[in-house]
């Protein structure tokens, strides 16, 4: 982007996007307003169904800024359209976790909840192609949402996922904020499971929240000061919920002066949430002192604060603890009325999410059960039941896709001896057992990146990348004399198996092209040049193995 340059070229939009990204999220619109501004008109220029969708989900964002209901359901309406004109990718799944967040912050929490299901479903997907920053931030903001619906073990799954994705990339911004973000999601797990009683846990995940912390701290990145803040906030609260309450309540102290006098109003929230928390947790501790009037002020002003950014899970939990401090103060009237409160604001929204998170997962159930049966029929397809060995079909769709003249190339045929007198004198389960020891030998003792495949019945393929004619022979006959060297004498056969083989090779570069079927043909005769000359044999255009077995 040129300096002071008000518009914005094609080739801007990725870049402005991850600044509106990095914007979304933070306390002061103004940056999110100012980049928004900048963009939608370039963004409006485009036809891609991908950065419609994200025209539209921006302009669902700034609906919430501006305070204009309809424009976020248009925006999110609009969006969503989009995406069904374009192929499901990582960007697809950010956009779904994206327009997720602006539906919960909105207080839209079915729809939140929806949109995560099918976000969360296509991180897994994209998961097996390459990292990308896409994905680890899809992930960042489906934790994002996670946590406002109060999922928080999954809000912790994501965030960790989107960690271990940052980690691969060369974006140190990145790496910071997804371990930062590990580090909260870690703290807050560790909060719900100590006021539950499993004081264990909670210190094990307060133990990984100062680590992911410490890491942060530790990469060669200067942050914003709001969200260095955030973060000295957060190690200071999972000192706390490890039990080292000495320990925390000087940082805790320090960062909350500091934000109180610079901070944003959601900040200034959460620094009064958490220092009110630790002074809890030290008027119950014994010789704490007591600190219970200065714990209710600061969850007061919290609540306050979390209801004027619209953040209604971090109300709830004030009301929550407010009841829960009272009480214990002997205020039961005060404490009802809080605790009134809370439940008149979480009972629908709790009883909804756990019926729309168990759907998801059997919505996953049966699209993990969906891809396992394809995996069934692409097996079934694609491999011989008998010896594991990919099939006929498999090795032409592997040949087919072979380019021959770049470099060589070898094929060779392998055929069991007298396979049809072992069928006839002992059993056909016996020569069952004789293709499934042939099949596991040849897989044994073939070169690293060799490849075989049961062609038809007694008759097998080995596929040699690169090698020469030469290189192929004695490969081969290291083939032909394990067959013939291993112990047969369990299966009672009248003799020890042995196999032919023949050999074709494709040189590089060559003079002619030459297809995989001239090139199968040949090796094919040359099997049966081996099975002329007395078996137990390779062979190929240009002579035979340096050493072989006898006739």
């Amino acid at each position: 982007m040129t300096p002071g340059s008000d518009r914005l070229t094609e080739g801007d939009l990725e870049d402005a996007l991850w600044r509106l990204l990095a914007a979304s999220d933070r306390e002061d619109p103004t940056a999110f307003t100012t980049e928004h501004d900048r963009t939608e008109a370039v963004l409006a220029t485009s036809d891609d169904p991908g950065w419609s969708a994200w025209r539209h989900a921006l302009a669902a964002r700034r609906g919430l800024v501006d305070g204009d209901p309809e424009a976020v359901a248009a925006g999110v309406a609009a969006a969503r359209e989009a995406l069904g004109r374009r192929r499901p990718d990582a960007w697809t799944a950010l956009t779904l976790a994206y327009l997720s967040h602006v539906e919960v912050t909105a207080d839209h929490v079915d729809a939140a909840m929806l949109l995560a299901i099918d976000a969360s479903l296509l991180t897994e997907t994209a998961a097996d192609g390459e990292p990308s920053r896409a994905l680890h931030q899809a992930h960042l903001w489906l934790s994002l949402t996670l946590t406002t619906l109060d999922l928080e073990e999954l809000a912790v799954t994501q965030a960790l996922a989107g960690h271990r994705i940052a980690a691969e990339l060369p974006d140190l911004a990145d790496q910071w904020r997804l371990l930062a973000l590990s580090a909260q999601q870690h703290t807050e797990l560790a909060q719900t499971l100590h006021r539950r009683g499993d004081a264990d846990r909670s210190r094990q995940l307060a133990d990984t929240a100062v680590d992911c912390a410490n890491a942060a701290r530790a990469l060669a990145w200067e942050p914003d000061p709001a969200e260095q803040d955030l973060l000295d906030l957060v190690q200071a609260w999972a000192l706390a919920c490890r039990g080292d309450l000495d320990e925390a309540i000087g940082p805790m102290r320090r960062a909350h002066r500091r934000i109180g006098a610079d901070g944003g109003v959601w900040l200034r929230g959460y620094a009064d949430l958490l220092l009110a928390r630790l002074l809890t947790r030290m008027s119950r501790s014994e010789g704490g002192g007591g600190y219970g009037a200065e714990a209710g002020d600061l969850l007061v002003d919290a609540a306050g604060a979390f209801a004027a950014t619209s953040d209604r899970r971090r109300y709830r939990q004030c009301l929550l603890e407010l009841g829960q401090s009272t009480a214990a103060m002997g205020r039961p009237a005060e404490a009802l009325y809080w605790l009134d409160a809370y439940r008149a604001d979480t009972g629908r929204a709790h009883a909804r999410g756990r019926e729309l998170w168990a759907e998801m997962f059997v919505r996953r159930s049966r699209l993990r059960e969906a891809e396992r049966q394809a995996a069934v029929l692409r097996r079934h397809a694609l491999e011989d039941p008998l010896t594991g060995l990919g099939n006929r079909r498999s090795a032409e769709r592997r040949l087919g896709s072979l380019q021959l003249g770049e470099e060589p190339l070898s094929l060779a045929v392998v055929d069991i001896d007298r396979f049809k007198e072992v069928n006839d004198d002992a059993s056909h389960s016996h020569g069952d057992e004789v293709l499934r020891r042939v099949a596991d030998l040849l897989l044994e003792h073939s070169r690293t990146g060799d490849e075989v495949y049961r062609w038809a019945g007694d008759e097998f393929l080995v596929v040699l990348p690169t090698a020469t004619e030469t290189q192929a022979l004695v490969a081969m006959d290291r083939l032909r004399a394990a067959v013939a060297g291993a112990d047969w004498g369990d299966l009672e056969l009248a003799e020890p198996v042995t196999v032919s083989i023949g050999v074709a090779t494709a040189s590089a570069p060559a003079d002619e092209p030459v297809g995989w079927r001239s090139l199968f043909d040949t090796a094919d005769l040359h099997l049966f040049s081996a099975k002329r000359s007395g078996r137990n044999r390779v062979r190929a255009p240009g002579g035979r193995a340096p050493c072989e077995g006898a006739p």
